[in-house]
């Protein structure tokens, strides 16, 4: 070893360095590329669904000009159910799901209990927005955007201690308009720079679209999410692309679940100067 390691030269030496350093680098963004994306529970949907990893995540975000309603999005669920049978995409039994969706849009709205008033950032869900967004409750339960009542909310800790003095709330009542609405859970604040950042510092609830759209102000809906089978890479994505009805200028789909590999890691990379640049009006939640 000894005589091997002296018969070799400074470049040789040089590049053999280089070459284990960029070694150790590439093992290390490895290993905190995916550290990170299992930190990332709202990018882990399809994770949770399947753990076989046969099901994708995938998000549609719409510009500001795209009326999307309810309507709509039941439209598409009729034309996923069908493409899902021509494709024999089955479900593994009678009572499992095979697939599941969520919408949401973001807006104002102001609580009322007794003479205390409060005005907060919310986002009005729909479906099983809690699957893909599951958020940290402090007690209580999450909702379905599929209830037959949309009288229930969760609200963060923040909101609790300005409304009752307390965040042991659950099932209290406050008024949305003078309609009354139940406190289903609460949830603790997100903190941190990039929560700061990102606007999460700020007082957060979360009610049924219909009920923001009806007592409080938003601009409509503005994100879609499903997750459902992906037997080939790449036809979660493209169905939905397909069979949404609305094309690229007024929609943009992302594939949650295949977001943080290596390769489109790389892809970022190499696109470094344009991947910020976004000619589309989309109004991304937060």
């Amino acid at each position: 070893m000894r005589k091997f390691l002296q018969n070799l030269t400074v470049r040789q030496i040089v590049l053999s360095t280089v070459t284990f350093v960029c070694l150790l680098l590439w093992c290390g963004l490895t290993i905190f590329s995916i550290r990170c994306k299992r930190g990332l529970e709202d990018q882990n949907a399809a994770g949770r669904w399947s753990p076989e990893g046969d099901a994708a995540q995938v998000s549609c975000f719409f510009t500001e000009s795209t009326q999307i309603d309810k309507n709509t999005i039941m439209s598409f669920e009729q034309k996923l159910d069908s493409v899902l049978q021509e494709a024999s995409v089955t479900a593994p039994s009678q009572s499992a799901r095979l697939w599941a969706d969520a919408y949401s849009g973001q807006g104002t709205v102001t609580l009322v209990n007794g003479r205390t008033s409060l005005e907060a950032q919310a986002t009005g869900v729909g479906g099983d927005f809690f699957l893909f967004h599951p958020v940290r409750l402090l007690n209580g339960s999450y909702f379905s955007g599929n209830d037959l009542m949309h009288d229930r909310l969760i609200i963060d800790e923040d909101a609790a201690w300005q409304l009752f003095g307390s965040n042991d709330v659950t099932g209290m009542q406050v008024m949305i308009e003078g309609v009354p609405h139940y406190i289903s859970g609460v949830i603790q604040r997100a903190d941190g720079r990039l929560n700061e950042a990102s606007g999460l510092d700020k007082t957060m609830i979360y009610l049924s679209f219909e009920s923001l759209e009806a007592y409080g102000e938003t601009q409509g809906i503005n994100c879609y999410e499903t997750v459902m089978p992906d037997p080939v890479s790449g036809f979660a994505y493209s169905k939905i692309k397909e069979n949404f009805g609305i094309d690229e200028n007024g929609m943009w789909v992302v594939e949650n679940s295949a977001r943080y590999g290596l390769k489109p890691l790389f892809t970022v990379i190499t696109e470094f100067g344009t991947r910020s640049m976004n000619a589309r009006a989309i109004r991304y939640p937060y």
